[in-house]
């Protein structure tokens, strides 16, 4: 029997996207729009895995969670844009058991370092993937070259800083739809690059 997967989102495009790719991968999807609506399912029929966004309206999804826990050990994965470390910590003392960060239609998960988009795979170096993870922890923040590069490659680089660009630019070319023109992770000249929010 496949596992059951209640998916709470309440961006149609996200969940439809969502929806399909996990369906895709033979899982049986019930979707959920808010989180009354999703309390409402989890109640009315038993599920594997519940993948909860944050941000819902309504109920959000921390109070889901505990909701949930107080009758349920059932796994909780959520699912944000948001990468702060308090939300993070929020989110795991509601009841979540990991975290999987977005960014456009990205599901990054980071405990199990994996990117995926649309439900498939996407194949990362550990640098490419620290540096994503760098990029959306402060997205909508530009990060100079040679704060990437003291982040992610853990020194201060004396040399040239277009090591930064040729990565940026191989992460480009394997998470963004159309590299040519990079709607997630955008070149602020004179500045650096910074992930969309």
């Amino acid at each position: 029997m496949d596992a059951r997967i209640l998916l709470v989102e309440d961006d149609p495009s996200i969940r439809e996207v969502t929806a399909i790719g996990l369906g895709a991968a033979g899982f049986e999807i019930t979707t959920a729009v808010d989180g009354v609506d999703a309390l409402e399912r989890f109640r009315a029929e038993p599920y594997d895995l519940i993948l909860l966004d944050v941000m819902l309206p309504r109920l959000d999804g921390y109070e889901v969670a505990r909701q949930v826990r107080r009758t349920s050990t059932v796994p909780i994965v959520m699912l944000t844009a948001r990468a702060d470390t308090m939300d993070v910590v929020v989110g795991l003392e509601a009841g979540a058991d990991d975290y999987e960060l977005r960014l456009g239609n990205l599901v990054i998960d980071v405990g199990g370092r994996t990117v995926t988009r649309d439900g498939t795979d996407i194949p990362l170096t550990r640098t490419e993937f620290d540096l994503l993870i760098e990029l959306i922890r402060h997205a909508g923040q530009v990060l100079s070259r040679d704060v990437l590069l003291d982040r992610v490659w853990g020194y201060d680089y004396l040399g040239d800083s277009r090591l930064v660009d040729v990565a940026i630019q191989r992460l480009r070319s394997k998470v963004e739809t159309d590299p040519a023109t990079p709607e997630l992770i955008q070149t602020v000249r004179g500045s650096g690059y910074k992930a969309v929010r």
